[in-house]
Order: structure tokens, then C-alpha cells, then sequence
């Protein structure tokens, strides 16, 4: 047999395995399966996606230990009892017939030399082997034109801790960048969990209702209302704790899809206060619309003002947030941008949007559009209670009026 002794012999492995080619540089010898492997996952079919989780998590206690996507959940990890569970909605037809264990390599491990990704046990148990991935992934962008209207396209689907999720760039412009509408329709307590993602950017923007949160390092339990804004740095720890009837975010993140990872052990609020802690070069930070403070500023549009939330300086530059609103005297300009991107968000009102090559589009309180770098566009017929959220990567923007 592969395993002698609860050891690895790599003569034995050669003659049973084909393709594996061992790397040649180092003497091996004989070694152990625990210096090549950081865990192991029995793979399990999840379909329905929510009523298996819950069934592993509330009947049996098991603990939840990373949910993806979270607008749409299709993998779970899971951990209990000595056992490592992988629920995967999207699972081929064959790894539903056949058990599965996968295998996930230690980062320094070289034993192969070619990418061997499965194996099969005598038994016919199928063994994938993947590569941890530590790195976060950013894809390439694929600029488009999108438009998102909340008369045609109001397909809400059920999320992490019973969230609903509206897509409102469907192409995800390459896997780049997510922007949803989330909504809770249910008032009282969340069935939220202190979790943390891995991710470039993301911000939150409550668009109707309040929502009660705590966030690691920042002090007591805070309360957003409608038409506040918080930046959630990379990897800090937060939890979403009471709601509204009716509470409706939107929420901008790059990558499109990342993981939540569940922290089990940190309690929040943790005694820690740093309101200034860095997370991988950004800074926690919430703007509050009741601010009276807060300055109103001309946009680079004549006609429209507007409030920045303080993203930029948070992000140093990596992206800005801002909500812009109509001041009168409005003028028709056309403009473009060269910026990686550009998405608004339509708060209140309306606006007749024209961009070169495609039809004008009447937009109205929850429609949103991306316009790409290089494609001329202008506002016209604004309302006077015209308000939008603008969110752009990266924050300083050269735009253009032609």
C-alpha cells in the first residue's frame, strides 16, 4: 500500500500514483504526511445550501468556520468533533457519487513537481490536493457600461445570516468588483456571527432603516442610520448585531468574490480601543450624515454639491466615497474618466442618464449604473432632490468635461 506505518514511502508512491513526478533537488527519504499537509476536508454535496448548513450547525454543532460568497453562499467550511467539512453547493455529478477527502498543501511544501490535484484510494475514495492560498486574488478588470434598474432587475437572493442580496453589477466587471443592495426585512436581533473578509476594499452604505454594529479596536456597539457610511478595512473583526424592519445597505467590495472567516474567539466589544489602528494600510472609519459639521462642497459637475465621507484619506487614496446632491443652476456637461471605477448609486430622485453608444436611461432611487474609463457621458432632466452615492477607485479621479 501508498501509507506504511503512518508514513509516506516514496518508492511505494511512484509505483501507484501516475504522473507524479517528485521533485529531484532533494533528498526525501521516507516523510511524513503531517510535514506535507495543513489539514484535510471531507468534501459533502450542500444542496439546499441553507437548510444543510443549518442542519450541521444548529442540530448537530458544528462550527461554522468560513462562508463564500456572502451575497450568494456556495462553500462552507465547518470543523467539529476531530472532522474538517467542506459543504459545496456547485459540486460535479462525480464528486457527489464518490466520497471525497481534500487535501490542503502546507505553503512550503514541494513534494510535487507537477500539479497533481486528485488521486483515488483502492476503495475508490477520491483525494483532491489543492495548494493553500494565502494571497489575495484581484482579477484583471473588464470595464463595462452596466445599468441596474429595481423595476427590472429585482431578483433578491438569500445570503449570509439571512440577508437578501440584489446584484447590482451582474458581470461583476470580471470578478473585480461586487456592489449589492442588501436588504433585512424582518426587524430585532441578526443572526450575525464576529467574522472578518479578505479583501482590497469595501464599504457599507445604509440606504433605509438603522443597523446596529460593533467593530474590534473601535469601542461600544454604534448605531448607522439611513445615510450613513463606513469603510471596513481588510481583516477587521465586526458583527452586525440589531436592525430595522425593513433595513437596506449597499455595500461596494473588490474582489467580487472573497471569503468570511469566522474569529470564535474574539468577543466585541474587546477591551482594546485603537481608533487609529492601521489594517493593511487602511483606517476604520464612519460618516455620519446627522454630522453638522460635515461641509458641503462643488462637484465637478456646476449644479450638483457634495460630501465627502473621508474614505479617501482612510484608503490612502485607494478609493473615494462621496454623496453628491443637486444645488440648482444645473448645466448639461458631458465628461469621461480614466478611473479603474466608477459606480453611482441613485438615493432620491431622478436623472436621464446619456452615454455615447447606448440608449439614454431614465434613472431613479435604487437604480445604479458603472460607467467605464474613456466613454463620454452627462446627466440631464435631475430632479431637484436628486441624490446620489458615488463611489470611484481611486479616489482622486481625472475627469474630464468635453
Amino acid at each position: 500500500g501508498v501509507l506504511i506505518g503512518g508514513e509516506f514511502s516514496l518508492n511505494c508512491y511512484l509505483e501507484h500514483v501516475n504522473k507524479m513526478e517528485l521533485i529531484e533537488t532533494r533528498a526525501f527519504g521516507t516523510i511524513t504526511m503531517q510535514e506535507l499537509i495543513r489539514s484535510a476536508q471531507v468534501i459533502l454535496p450542500c444542496s439546499p445550501f441553507d437548510e444543510t448548513l443549518t442542519f450541521f450547525t444548529n442540530r448537530l454543532g458544528f462550527q461554522l468556520d468560513l462562508i463564500s460568497p456572502a451575497d450568494d453562499p456556495a462553500i462552507a467550511l465547518l470543523s467539529g468533533y476531530g472532522l474538517n467539512l467542506r459543504l459545496e453547493r456547485n459540486i460535479s455529478e462525480m464528486t457527489q457519487a464518490t466520497s471525497t477527502i481534500r487535501l490542503v498543501l502546507k505553503n512550503d511544501s514541494e513534494l510535487f513537481q507537477n500539479a497533481i490535484t486528485e488521486m483515488f484510494a483502492p476503495n475508490g475514495t477520491k483525494i483532491e490536493i489543492v495548494k493553500e492560498t494565502t494571497e489575495l486574488v484581484i482579477p484583471p478588470i473588464e470595464q463595462a457600461f452596466v445599468v441596474s434598474k429595481v423595476a427590472t432587475n429585482a431578483t433578491w437572493v438569500r445570503g449570509r445570516a439571512g440577508m437578501n442580496y440584489r446584484d447590482l453589477i451582474p458581470g461583476r466587471l470580471g470578478g473585480r468588483f461586487i456592489a449589492s443592495h442588501i436588504q433585512i426585512p424582518t426587524g430585532g436581533p441578526v443572526a450575525d456571527y464576529v467574522h472578518y473578509h479578505e479583501i482590497r476594499f469595501q464599504m457599507i452604505y445604509v440606504y433605509r432603516g438603522w443597523v446596529r454594529l460593533v467593530y474590534e479596536d473601535q469601542g461600544p456597539p454604534f448605531v448607522l442610520q439611513a445615510g450613513d457610511c463606513v469603510l471596513q478595512p481588510p481583516l477587521i473583526r465586526h458583527r452586525v448585531l440589531e436592525s430595522s424592519a425593513g433595513l437596506e445597505v449597499i455595500e461596494v467590495a473588490c474582489p467580487a468574490t472573497h471569503s468570511t472567516y469566522i474569529d470564535h474567539h474574539m468577543q466585541l466589544p474587546n477591551t482594546e480601543q485603537r481608533l487609529d489602528r492601521d489594517y493593511k494600510g487602511q483606517r476604520f472609519v464612519k460618516y455620519l450624515a446627522a454630522d453638522e459639521t460635515a461641509q458641503w462642497h462643488p462637484w465637478r459637475l456646476s449644479g450638483f454639491e457634495f460630501q465627502d465621507t473621508g474614505i479617501g484619506l482612510a484608503t490612502a487614496d485607494l478609493a473615494g466615497v462621496r454623496i453628491v446632491r443637486n444645488s440648482g443652476d444645473l448645466k448639461s456637461q458631458v465628461l469621461q474618466h480614466n478611473a479603474e471605477f466608477v459606480f453611482i448609486f441613485v438615493l432620491a430622485g431622478e436623472l436621464t442618464l446619456h452615454v455615447t453608444g447606448h440608449a439614454s436611461e431614465k434613472m431613479t432611487n435604487g437604480d445604479a449604473f458603472v460607467v467605464p474609463e474613456k466613454l463620454s457621458y452627462n446627466f440631464s432632466e435631475c430632479s431637484k432632490n436628486l441624490q446620489f452615492l458615488e463611489v470611484s477607485l481611486p479616489g482622486t479621479v481625472n475627469f474630464v468635461c468635453e
